[in-house]
């Protein structure tokens, strides 16, 4: 029997898609994306962690005055209420997608896993 693991994946992204931690998620991003401030704060905190995320990626040094601004705008994030729960939700979706990437891999978790616990060969 030929399983189409593509069409078990369609039906999963569909399932994501009708999730509590999705439509929740997608609310709050809705809720951000309407208020100018929360949207202005919440764009500008990306730009700054996407710049340090490059950053690192090319080996390059952050500087301690982008540190500080990192720092600054994390706190002005975690105290503006919307985008508070926008992070929240993102958490828990993050959350959901490793606990759904763990069920995936388990297969080969489990054929390698096993390839380790043979111990060696004489």
């Amino acid at each position: 029997m030929s399983v189409n693991l593509y069409d078990h994946a369609n039906e999963l992204e569909r399932a994501i898609r009708q999730s509590e931690e999705f439509t929740q998620l997608q609310a709050m991003y809705d809720a951000v994306n309407s208020d100018e401030s929360a949207k202005g704060i919440f764009e500008n905190f990306r730009d700054i962690q996407l710049g340090l995320q490059q950053k690192q990626m090319n080996g390059e040094e952050i500087s301690e005055d982008e540190i500080a601004q990192a720092q600054k705008t994390a706190q002005l994030v975690q105290q503006h209420e919307i985008i508070s729960k926008l992070m929240e939700s993102e958490q828990r979706m993050s959350m959901l997608i490793q606990e759904l990437n763990k069920v995936i891999m388990k297969p080969l978790e489990e054929l390698y896993g096993a390839m380790d616990n043979q111990g060696p060969t004489q």
